[in-house]
């Protein structure tokens, strides 16, 4: 008898401007707008339905595995926590008792890397569910969900930008208001200026990891205890959402290294170790050698850093940035976002 296994996949995102106010309680009060692009790096699940009473969570990628019995609530603890949250949101929410089970993952990149594979992992992981049990969930139902089970159900700090680029796909201007509204507006970008900008954006990763959810707390305590710069660096880094998406549609790539460069500069004003001395360093490299801007991808602190290189500027840069340690990842833009199917094995 032949087995199925429901497989699904979300790709992983380059935030280009704006980074930083799709978080609370600076939504709540201003509103936040962020421009992102999904890349050709995915989170994957498989899920396969058991016939015996138990639940296997295995993250294939970090050699981590539990062996639990099937119950309609896991415990809420490490390891493998949101494999845990999204079971248990899921059976909760959807089918009301226990569901024997074995869910593999795995991400394209190391975890903590700036490019929000936490939240990619949970959107690929509800995919998972909804390709196995036919749940009637779209776009903005699935992203927010994700958002739910990451912010509310494991109370991770967070923004929003990542699970609807995981769940929707391709080059979006995200609107973040009150209320959680949130508006994406898909960019019709001519193929050209995306090949020239896949060409010149430069993905670097450090090769150190670090813990978003800390610096993003720090954050949110600036805004609700009102501090000026912290808030005023936030409204600039909206206003270079603007500046991108209009630099994107024009084909005014050559602005796009100006662009990054002034995000970057006022997202160093949010909160502390958004940058570090290494990053700093490598940032400075990366301008001696022909690059006119980059940032830190995510809330900071480490991770993967993107820098335009106009030109053939890329090689340099590239030849550069080796003494650091860090390597460059090949990607593509990619237009499709969660994806799911069934194999039969």
């Amino acid at each position: 008898m032949s087995k199925k296994l429901f497989r699904s996949r979300a790709p992983l995102r380059i935030g280009l401007a704006g980074g930083g106010t799709d978080v609370s309680p600076y939504t709540d009060l201003y509103g936040g707008a962020v421009l992102n692009a999904t890349i050709s790096l995915y989170a994957h699940a498989s899920l396969e339905l058991l016939d015996e009473p138990i639940v296997i969570l295995s993250a294939a990628d970090r050699g981590e595995e539990i062996r639990l019995p099937a119950t309609a609530e896991l415990p809420m603890e490490e390891p493998l926590l949101l494999l845990r949250g999204v079971y248990n949101r899921i059976v909760r929410d959807f089918v009301g008792r226990p569901l024997p089970l074995r869910l593999t993952t795995s991400v394209d990149v190391p975890p903590g890397s700036g490019l929000g594979t936490s939240s990619t992992l949970v959107v690929a992981l509800i995919g998972s569910f909804v390709e196995a049990l036919s749940l009637p969930l779209g776009e903005y139902e699935i992203a927010r969900l994700a958002y739910e089970i990451e912010r509310i159900d494991l109370r991770q700090a967070g923004g929003r930008q990542d699970q609807y680029a995981a769940t929707f796909g391709g080059v979006n201007f995200m609107e973040f208001y009150a209320e959680e509204r949130v508006i994406v507006n898909p960019l019709r970008i001519k193929p050209e200026y995306l090949y020239e900008l896949e060409h010149d954006l430069l993905l670097y990763y450090t090769a150190t990891s670090r813990f978003s959810s800390a610096i993003i707390e720090s954050q949110q305590e600036k805004v609700r205890t009102g501090a000026k710069d912290s808030i005023e660096a936030t409204h600039r880094l909206k206003e270079e959402a603007f500046r991108m998406k209009e630099a994107l549609l024009k084909g005014q790539i050559n602005q796009i290294g100006e662009i990054l460069d002034a995000g970057f500069q006022y997202k160093r004003k949010l909160a502390e170790g958004i940058s570090t001395p290494l990053i700093d360093e490598i940032y400075e490299a990366a301008r001696k050698a022909g690059a006119t801007g980059g940032k830190i991808s995510g809330a900071g602190g480490g991770g993967f850093m993107v820098f335009y290189c106009p030109g053939t500027a890329r090689y340099a840069v590239e030849a550069a940035l080796k003494a650091f340690g860090g390597r460059s990842f090949p990607y593509h833009f990619v237009k499709h976002g969660l994806t799911t199917w069934t194999a039969k094995l």
